[in-house]
């Protein structure tokens, strides 16, 4: 009995060591292709899950991450605001309404909604015309953050564009039936107002929750993330809740001065960028949910990375967050896949001068190796479909 115990622990023991020889021989493998496939002097770091390090090449070396800077701040806006997080854009009336005409201010309460855009103002004009209103005696008046379109509009003069039928008739279209003119409903606006305090509301628009609006603008990379940004303390604040996340070794590896991407001084290390993916992870998975509720998969979603990698066996593998700022010398991608191999699989690849073109080439080239390599299976993952402002509460008040 003794023997055939210690005969089992000894084959036992043989195929551990072949097993952890496959695994090392490919993880030689795949920091060759890493080497040759995107440049030896540029930054890559893979991580399995169970913290096994797959593919290490300058990965301590901070670089420009472009908008990979938007999975910092999707983390950090979901932290602070929480996954169901609503934001409400009201109007009121800044005087009584008598015979269709408001007079007094048509006056906005914002609160900052990035995802603020023509239909659902074009919403909430249909209900003010389904209310009875024609005229505004005055002017528009902004109270708080009005983000419109994905661009600041401090004063309203975007918003009150669009309220007048001056601009965004394709956008009309898309709420309103196919015979129906945005200026049948459009308000006019005349000289009066006046700036009364204002009680009465009108109509109110409550955004699609946090999550779902971090979903859209991550999937077309819309830099009203650095505008968002604010709601939390900015950038500098971003940082300082990412710098949380990361051990004291990385800490210096990340630097953030614009929540979106842009400028020329934000910093991240491709080591520091997969922890903070798997910080998302963790966050999301908090909460039942996974990488492809905040993050783009590839070929299934609209956006930065709808035509990467679309061919079989490839397409639907990747989930993550592209990143380009051609002037500042900056292509990245990072994101993670789900093996069959190592279990969850997370990848930063940031490319530092190269041509956008050629590195988008290599970044495919490698990343078909490395799912090959891992046996990478589709996410079980099905777009909702539909557009962002369909999902908002427009209501009378």
């Amino acid at each position: 009995m003794r023997r055939n115990i210690g005969h089992a622990a000894i084959v036992a023991f043989c195929f551990l060591c072949l097993g952890l020889s496959s695994v090392s021989a490919q993880i030689r493998e795949l920091q060759s292709l890493a080497a040759t496939s995107l440049g030896a002097g540029q930054g890559v770091f893979v991580q399995a899950e169970d913290g096994t390090i797959l593919v290490a090449q300058q990965d301590s070396r901070p670089v420009h991450p472009a908008s990979v800077t938007k999975v910092a701040t999707s983390l950090a806006l979901l932290e602070q605001l929480g996954h169901d997080y609503r934001f409400e854009t009201q109007f009121l009336a800044g005087g009584p309404i008598v015979k269709g005409s408001l007079k007094g201010d048509l006056v906005v309460h914002a609160a900052g909604d990035p995802s603020f855009v023509f239909e659902n103002a074009f919403l909430m004009l249909r209900e003010l015309h389904a209310q009875g209103l024609r005229e505004v005696a005055g002017d528009i008046r902004v109270e708080g953050p009005l983000l419109f379109n994905w661009e600041a509009d401090p004063a309203g003069q975007l918003l009150k564009r669009a309220l007048q039928g001056l601009d965004g008739g394709e956008a009309w279209a898309a709420i309103s039936e196919p015979s129906s003119q945005v200026k049948k409903a459009a308000l006019q606006f005349v000289a009066g107002g006046s700036q009364k305090a204002s009680d009465k509301v009108l109509v109110a628009d409550r955004s699609p929750p946090l999550i779902t609006i971090v979903k859209t603008l991550n999937g077309y990379s819309n830099n009203v993330f650095h505008l968002l940004s604010d709601r939390i303390g900015g950038p500098q604040r971003v940082e300082t809740l990412m710098r949380k996340h990361l051990p004291a070794a990385l800490q210096s590896q990340i630097t953030i001065t614009n929540g979106a991407g842009a400028g020329e001084t934000n910093r991240l290390s491709p080591r520091a960028a997969v922890a903070i993916l798997w910080a998302l992870r963790k966050e999301l998975r908090a909460h039942g949910k996974d990488l492809p509720s905040v993050l783009p998969v590839n070929g299934l979603d609209v956006g930065t990375l709808e035509h990467r990698l679309t061919e079989e066996p490839y397409r639907a593998r990747i989930v993550g967050k592209t990143g380009t700022f051609g002037s500042v010398g900056a292509s990245a991608l990072v994101g993670a896949l789900h093996t069959a191999k190592y279990g969850d699989v997370a990848f930063a690849v940031l490319n530092s001068w190269v041509p956008v073109p050629e590195a988008r080439r290599r970044q495919d080239v490698f990343l078909r190796g490395l799912i090959d390599a891992t046996d990478a299976k589709p996410w079980d993952y099905v777009p909702s479909g539909k557009p962002i402002f369909a999902e908002a509460t427009v209501k009378a008040q």
